[in-house]
C-alpha cells in the first residue's frame, strides 16, 4: 500500500482488480479547497489510457511487477518461446501478450518480460533494433537523404519508409517505439 503522494512515473497499480501504470501525475493544490493528484493512466493489458483524479493522501494498491531479462527462442503454436536469462526456464507467452512486439522479434534477441503473480503482462524491447532490409526498390543516380523516402520490407515482415539511398541487404536501425528509421547500423 502506498498513497498518491507517492506516485512515480512508470509505478504499477492495482486499481479494481486491473493494472495500470502510471503515465503522468501532478500534484495540485487550488487556492480553495484540499489538495489532489491528476493522473494519466494506462492499462496494462488493454492499452487504454484514462484521466484519473485522487484525493491527496488517498491509498492505492501498488502492484508488484517482476522484470525479468530473457532471450527470444522461436515461435511455435502455442506463443512466443522465451528463455529466463539467468535461470534457463523457457516461457511460453500468448500472441496476445507480446502484440506490438513481435514486429521486432528476432530470434536470441534480450527483451525484458514483466510478470505479475506468474503471469507475462507485457515484453519491453530495447528502444532501436537493427533489421536487414529484404526489400525495397533501387534508388536512382543522384537520390540524396533529404529527396524523400520509399517503403522498404524489414527481416521480420514489417515495411518501413527509409530515404531513397538505403538498398536491400543493409542494416538500418528502428525505432520500437514509434517504428520509423533512425539510420545505418554498423
Amino acid at each position: 500500500m502506498a498513497t498518491t503522494n507517492d506516485l512515480k512515473n512508470g509505478m504499477t497499480l492495482d486499481i479494481e482488480g486491473q493494472l495500470w501504470n502510471v503515465v503522468e501525475f501532478q500534484h495540485v493544490k487550488p487556492g480553495k479547497g484540499p489538495a489532489f493528484v491528476r493522473t494519466k493512466l494506462k492499462n496494462v493489458l488493454s492499452g487504454k489510457v484514462v484521466e484519473r483524479t485522487f484525493n491527496a493522501g488517498v491509498k492505492v494498491d501498488v502492484a508488484i511487477l517482476e522484470k525479468r531479462e530473457m532471450q527470444f527462442l522461436y515461435k511455435d503454436n502455442a506463443g512466443y518461446v522465451f528463455m529466463d536469462s539467468t535461470t534457463f526456464d523457457q516461457v511460453t507467452i500468448p500472441d496476445e501478450t507480446v502484440t506490438e512486439a513481435s514486429k521486432y522479434l528476432l530470434e536470441n534477441m534480450e527483451v525484458i518480460v514483466a510478470i505479475h503473480e506468474g503471469n507475462p503482462l507485457y515484453i519491453e524491447l530495447p528502444p532501436s533494433v537493427a533489421l536487414r532490409v529484404t526489400y525495397t526498390e533501387p534508388g536512382l543516380q543522384g537520390d540524396r537523404s533529404s529527396a524523400g523516402s520509399k517503403p522498404a520490407t524489414v527481416e521480420t515482415g514489417i515495411t518501413v519508409q527509409v530515404p531513397l539511398f538505403i538498398k536491400q541487404d543493409e542494416m538500418i536501425l528502428i525505432d520500437t517505439r514509434s517504428g520509423d528509421y533512425l539510420g545505418r547500423a554498423n
